[in-house]
């Protein structure tokens, strides 16, 4: 049973919950006030819920710094762009409220204010040069017409992630409704044969391999395949492994070599051990001639990003507006195309759910064609052949004439 003080004119309650007792105010001088708080914490408590003064006290900051160290301890990559939308969109609209307050009409809200947002601003930074001189890049503004919803479901998933794990830890008893925005920019690029190998002609040599071994295997370029070493490719067991952890839904991932990636490979390392002769070692399987200065020696580094070599290949190939990623697209369509089933497919490309392996098995005009053409003759109507006349002739091969 709980106990009711008064201190001065404000009312207290004492209970105890798994041998602690807790004091709360009931932050009003009438009685009843006190007695109606206590009939709700022992409520709670009868219902196992958690029960502490705490509870509906948490802050909007606090709760997001949860959400930042929930990202830390479980070494997610994307903690850099979490901490950005937290800090330049949730904080200034939720900022210094308890998050038991924030209602879904507050959701509604914010989304109408992103929605409303007419400029967008990158705020000035430091880039460190080679010489160890410091630029400074001023501000940027630039006109908008309004968040994007793909933005703003990223931010609201964030929000959304705030309220589980105040959950999870005790530190609230609901959540409310977080609605999403419908998403309409799906893309759906993929190349054909002939463009990808337009596409190829144009790049520098260091980085064919690395989009041909993409339109094969349909990985990720950024996060598996730049990072790939030769200790993942085994020549032997012909496969080439991505270690647990490393890939987005930190699963390891297995692809036997084909012909054609066993040739790339082989190409690669014939360059990689004439550099080990020369005493240059490297570990990646991509990586291009790099000089420290102009006119000097030329030394192995690994590729990290190629965006200007990509923008100005794809234009000169007359496929504008394609990115990297397309290839991953391709590689399902293609796999798909081949007769891999689905789920071996699905297992290749690191695909965990089925709907977003539909979104990437795109379907062309070429295909819809080819689907006409296997209908071609379904009734065996011919030209100037009734379907009546057609059907019987087919049914008396088949033997059902009378």
């Amino acid at each position: 049973m709980g106990e009711l003080r008064q201190r001065g004119r404000i009312w207290w309650i004492r209970y105890s919950r798994g041998g602690t007792r807790y004091e709360e105010s009931a932050h009003s001088s009438k009685k009843r006030a006190a007695i109606d708080l206590l009939k709700i914490r022992e409520g709670d408590g009868a219902h196992g819920l958690p029960v502490t003064p705490q509870i509906g006290r948490l802050r909007f900051e606090a709760a997001a710094t949860d959400v930042l160290n929930d990202y830390r301890t479980n070494g997610k990559r994307s903690i850099d762009d979490v901490e950005r939308r937290i800090t330049k969109h949730l904080t200034p609209f939720f900022g210094s409220r308890r998050v038991a307050t924030i209602t879904t009409v507050d959701v509604r809200a914010y989304i109408a204010s992103r929605q409303a947002e007419t400029e967008m601003v990158t705020k000035a930074y430091d880039i460190r040069r080679k010489d160890g001189t410091t630029t400074r890049v001023p501000e940027k503004r630039r006109p908008i017409a309004g968040a994007s919803a793909a933005e703003i479901n990223r931010e609201l998933t964030i929000l959304k992630r705030i309220f589980s794990l105040a959950l999870q830890a005790g530190k609230l008893l609901h959540k409310p409704h977080i609605p999403l925005l419908r998403e309409d920019n799906t893309r759906t690029g993929f190349f054909e044969l002939e463009q990808f190998r337009s596409v190829v002609d144009h790049l520098p040599a260091p980085l064919c391999p690395v989009v041909e071994f993409a339109y094969i295997t349909g990985w990720r370029i950024t996060s598996e395949v730049l990072p790939l070493e030769w200790r993942q490719v085994d020549f032997t067991a012909g496969e080439v492994r991505l270690d647990a952890g490393t890939t987005k839904n930190r699963e390891g991932r297995v692809f036997p070599l084909t012909d054609d990636l066993r040739r790339l490979l082989d190409e690669q390392r014939t360059e990689h051990l004439r550099l080990k002769k020369a005493g240059q070692i490297e570990p990646w399987v991509f990586f291009r001639m790099v000089a420290e200065k102009r006119g000097g020696q030329k030394h192995p580094r690994r590729i990290i990003a190629f965006s200007k070599a990509w923008k100005a290949a794809i234009t000169a190939a007359g496929c504008p507006g394609r990115i990297p990623h397309d290839l991953r697209r391709t590689a399902v369509r293609n796999m798909v195309r081949r007769g891999v089933p689905e789920r071996v497919a699905m297992q290749l490309t690191g695909h965990k759910t089925r709907s977003v392996f539909e979104r990437y098995n795109i379907v062309s005009d070429g295909d819809l064609r080819t689907a006409a053409k296997q209908l071609g003759g379904l009734t065996g109507t011919e030209k100037g052949q009734s379907g009546t006349a057609s059907l019987q002739s087919e049914s008396e091969a088949a033997g059902f004439a009378k």
